[in-house]
């Protein structure tokens, strides 16, 4: 389990989080109540002197036993306590007692039976999180010297530590705040832990499957038909009520009579009869359970019912759950196994791949097929009722059966740890991905622009380009790329060469690497002159076209000059086939001709054949029935290797005093109004300033007289607009008057402004006059499923019609914003248009930085908008600011969902 969220610290309190030991088991991390008292005191009872004595300095267990009473009996002392819970019993109790304004002295006691397994490490994560969420800076320990396991999980556990030693006692210091090391030790921890974990599913030595027919047709039978036929090499039996054989394989009656052990049990039985077969499963020790069974979580209130309690009953096995009401689970690695009801079978290969839908799944696996395209692991997740995507990309991160994954998803459980675990897996392989659902809903109704600009797919788009997941628009777009990046290097620039016996196919292969950000550059003159040499050549500039006729020597020598000329960085080659051409020896020359240059990757567009992807085998290079789809993935794989290349960048650091600056303006406006509110101009401005964000200054004025007398000190000419927190959207009610250049002027405008609004103790802001610049618009809102997202776009009035922005995903780092500002159609107006000076663009990073650190650290913010920000050659100039405050409870805090998988 990585550190926990804000959201996840809340639900912990109500339900508990789902946690991974070091052996793959699954805990439960969560506060206890007064119902916990026994097995409270039962954790004391059973503890070993050594352990006593390492918890209380002393072996008079009547002094724990009086200890264990007391907490109980202290219902308030239970809120700063946590217990670990796995296999239905207390195997971990952390407590925090508060010693000082900012400080709180934590203890801990783990069962004997779990030491190893990570339950100390766990538990001081979490209490950090529960003791940060409450205002708690610093933790602090007095432990035995003698200790040393426990001296190590607070050396290890990636926090800031402190330590002194006296008399036998080291006394230990430990920040609470989740340090960017903690996340990574943490992250890493659970990721060893879900390879443990998920061994039962992906690599299994013995399976039974529960509900199995003595006729085929069922699912059961045919999961079990599959199995069988697929050659599984471990232990295959049959749970069936009175059957002695299903299909010729053993059948015991109940789980509890298979002997030996079960690693994995397939469900195959009717949605009310689940539960019972995974609490007897739980109870004969099995590690895990693929649950067929529909008519659960997707099956309304009643089925959603019945989930939650097959779910709790895994949970309180320590096993995993895939599905329920999914297609099962298929491993070509180390033996192979394919526990689903699909038709199709692919061979085994590298790639491993996950879906949340089975109709998905059983299209990605006939793909896969048809193309020769191999699968080392198919999950069919389903309802997601335990193991996810996040799972599955924590442990194929580092198993080298996997060199690219692919996931079909619809929903996130957790979208800020996926973008954690996706951005590790990326760094070291591909990651595709297809959303399905991103057009449902409309835009987010919102007071701002930035609420009512982000639409559903902003998040999931945010997400990915920040974690280097590759997009793909469906099935086809995603099996055509991952052929390419299994067989072939990621290329390392965007030029792509083209060559082929068709010129007009090469035109529009030549087009389509265009639409795909690719470049298809001019070859130079000796090259082109090397090329001509050959004879035959109808073009030779690039597309290079080799004439209808052309043979297998032209492709090698054209081919093998290409690759090794240093112009291009992939190439496109395309065999159509004819009857005065021989495509077989054209293919063969094509494969000879790329083996020299291993470096260079090359795709294959073969035309005129009636099943292209039955010359798969011919040749280790991808082979496309069109132009585009070979550009299409070839784009996809080059700005794969352009985000897995360039440097990381750094994120911006506010100190912790600022940071508390900011939550005094937080506090003290929901303390006036609980039920969130919008920030006044000096409000706001006291917020953003610790964030590094400087509003224009400005005065208020409250009559007409004032007004004039305040455009008079800031000196003309000045800007006048209505100044009420609530009136959000000012220049569309005609509350905003520009270049105003003498007294006469003010009082005009802000007498309108009291028309328009029919009240003259309506407050005026008047700001000085800024000088022309190109207008931007930094915003960010906090979206209910992704959490915090922070917007940069075109601003000004004209933002809705320009429609041009992006979004980022905080914590933001300064390339992340530089990214984001030249993504912007008007970001050549930055750079300098048509005789003006470049704009300080660098400004409006380090303000976007600001913004995503401030969304981080103040969870009661749910909508800012910076607009417009006015950027000039020498800096920017905030113009105007709308901060709305939530309750941190209703603003979603950071998006985490109860699961942490």
């Amino acid at each position: 389990m990585s550190a926990p969220t804000s959201d996840e610290i809340v639900l912990r309190r109500a339900y508990g989080v789902d946690v991974l030991l070091a052996d793959g088991r699954v805990a439960t991390i969560r506060t206890p109540g007064p119902e916990d008292a026994a097995a409270i005191v039962a954790l004391h009872d059973r503890a070993s002197d050594d352990s006593l004595y390492s918890r209380f300095f002393n072996l008079n267990r009547q002094v724990a036993a009086r200890y264990a009473a007391q907490l109980c009996a202290d219902g308030a002392r239970l809120s700063d306590a946590l217990v670990a819970e796995t296999e239905n019993r207390v195997v971990g109790l952390a407590t925090a007692d508060l010693v000082a304004a900012r400080d709180a002295e934590v203890s801990f006691l783990v069962d004997d039976s779990t030491r190893g397994r990570g339950v100390a490490t766990l538990l001081l994560e979490h209490l950090a999180a529960t003791q940060r969420h409450a205002g708690v800076e610093r933790l602090v320990a007095e432990v035995l010297a003698a200790n040393r396991a426990m001296l190590a999980v607070f050396a290890e556990a990636g926090f800031t530590v402190e330590r002194s030693s006296k008399s036998g006692t080291v006394h230990l210091e430990m920040g609470t705040a989740a340090t960017d090391r903690a996340m990574e030790v943490a992250d890493a921890r659970e990721r060893a832990a879900e390879v443990r974990s998920l061994a039962s599913v992906l690599a299994p030595r013995v399976v039974a499957v529960v509900g199995a027919g003595r006729d085929r047709g069922g699912v059961g039978r045919e999961v079990l038909e599959n199995i069988r036929e697929g050659d599984f090499s471990g232990r295959l039996v049959v749970v069936h009520p009175s059957a002695a054989a299903v299909g010729g394989t053993v059948a015991f009656r109940t789980l509890a009579d298979v002997p030996g052990p079960v690693d994995l049990v397939v469900v195959a039985v009717p949605a009310a009869h689940v539960r019972g077969v995974i609490a007897q499963a739980a109870a004969a020790g099995v590690r895990a359970a693929v649950v067929l069974t529909a008519g659960l979580g997707e099956a309304g209130p009643t089925g959603a019912g019945l989930q939650h309690e097959v779910a709790r009953a895994a949970r309180a096995g320590g096993m995993r759950l895939v599905g329920p009401n999914c297609l099962g689970v298929l491993s070509n690695h180390p033996d192979r196994l394919n526990a689903t009801f699909a038709a199709a079978s692919p061979t085994s290969g590298h790639l491993a791949i996950g879906s949340q839908s089975g109709g998905v799944g059983i299209a990605m696996l006939d793909a896969a097929g048809t193309t020769g395209l191999g699968v080392a692991y198919f999950v069919s997740l389903g309802n997601k009722a335990d193991v996810s995507g996040n799972d599955l990309i924590a442990a194929w991160a580092d198993d080298p059966q996997v060199q690219v994954a692919a996931l079909y998803l619809e929903s996130f459980g957790n979208p800020l740890k996926f973008a954690r675990l996706a951005r590790h897996f990326s760094e070291r392989k591909p990651l595709l991905a297809v959303i399905g659902g991103s057009s449902a809903g409309g835009q987010r109704a919102g007071a701002s622009h930035t609420a009512a600009a982000a639409a559903p797919t902003s998040g999931v788009q945010a997400l990915f380009d920040q974690a280097g997941v590759i997009a793909v628009s469906g099935v086809p777009e995603l099996v055509d790329t991952a052929r390419f990046l299994v067989s072939q290097p990621a290329p390392e620039g965007p030029r792509v060469g083209v060559c082929g016996n068709a010129g007009g196919i090469g035109v529009l292969a030549a087009d389509a690497a265009h639409r795909d950000g690719l470049v298809v550059p001019q070859l130079s003159n000796p090259l082109q002159s090397r090329l001509g040499s050959t004879g035959g050549l109808a073009a030779v500039s690039n597309p290079v076209d080799l004439g209808a006729t052309a043979g297998a020597a032209a492709y090698d020598r054209t081919i093998s000059l290409m690759l090794g000329s240093g112009e291009i960085d992939a190439l496109l080659v395309v065999v159509a086939a004819t009857r005065v051409s021989d495509h077989s020896l054209a293919l063969a020359a094509v494969a000879a001709a790329a083996a020299t240059q291993p470096d260079k990757p090359v795709a294959l567009v073969l035309l005129g054949v009636p099943d292209p992807s039955s010359h798969v085998g011919t040749t280790r290079i991808p082979v496309y029935s069109s132009a585009d789809a070979a550009t299409r993935a070839i784009g996809n794989a080059t700005r794969y290797r352009a985000w897995r290349d360039a440097p990381r960048g750094t994120r911006v650091s506010i100190d912790s005093s600022d940071v508390e600056r900011a939550r005094t303006v937080v506090t003290a406006n929901l303390a006036q109004q609980p039920d969130g509110c919008w920030l006044s101009t000096e409000q706001a401005s006291a917020l953003l300033a610790p964030f590094g964000v400087e509003l224009l200054p400005g005065l208020v004025a409250w009559s007409l007289d004032e007004a004039v007398h305040h455009a008079r000190a800031t000196g003309f000419p000045v800007v006048a607009k209505a100044a009420s927190p609530g009136i959000v959207h000012k220049t569309d009610q005609g509350l905003v008057a520009t270049g105003l250049r003498n007294d006469d002027e003010v009082q005009t405008a802000v007498t309108g402004f009291h028309q328009v609004l029919g009240d003259t103790r309506t407050p005026v802001l008047i700001q000085r006059q800024v000088p022309r610049g190109v207008e931007l618009v930094v915003g960010a809102y906090r979206d209910p499923t992704f959490g915090p997202l922070v917007m940069i776009g075109a601003g000004g009035v004209e933002t809705e019609v320009w429609a041009d922005r992006t979004f980022l995903l905080p914590p933001v780092t300064d390339l992340d914003a530089a990214k984001a500002v030249r993504s912007l159609r008007i970001w050549p107006l930055l750079q300098g248009y048509r005789g003006t000076p470049p704009a300080d663009h660098h400004a409006v990073e380090r303000i976007s930085q600001g913004v995503g650190k401030l969304m981080q650290d103040i969870p009661e913010v749910s909508e800012l908008d910076l607009n417009p920000v006015t950027v000039h050659p020498h800096g920017v100039s905030c113009v105007d600011a709308k901060v709305r405050l939530t309750p941190a409870e209703q603003s979603h805090d950071d998006g985490a969902a109860p699961r942490l998988r």
